[in-house]
């Protein structure tokens, strides 16, 4: 009985840092959020409807609010 094989090697790969990251203004704040059903259903809704990412809608929606509460000072 013959076995044919490669002999098991570990390669370690030597990476770049990631790219694409700003490193002028690095996003290094987290926060969770607990949404119910119907709110994570017009979440992802709204991502598919414009094409971005859960993150790009929740910040848009942030500076949306915050531009109605600079109006209202």
């Amino acid at each position: 009985m013959l076995y044919y094989g490669y002999p098991k090697v570990k390669r370690r790969l030597k990476l770049s840092p990631r790219t694409g990251r700003p490193t002028d203004n690095p996003k290094n704040q987290g926060y969770r959020l607990r949404m119910t059903e119907d709110e994570f259903k017009m979440l992802d809704f709204c991502c598919k409807t414009l094409n971005m990412t859960k993150a790009d809608v929740i910040r848009q929606g942030i500076k949306e609010m915050y531009q109605k509460a600079q109006e209202k000072q």
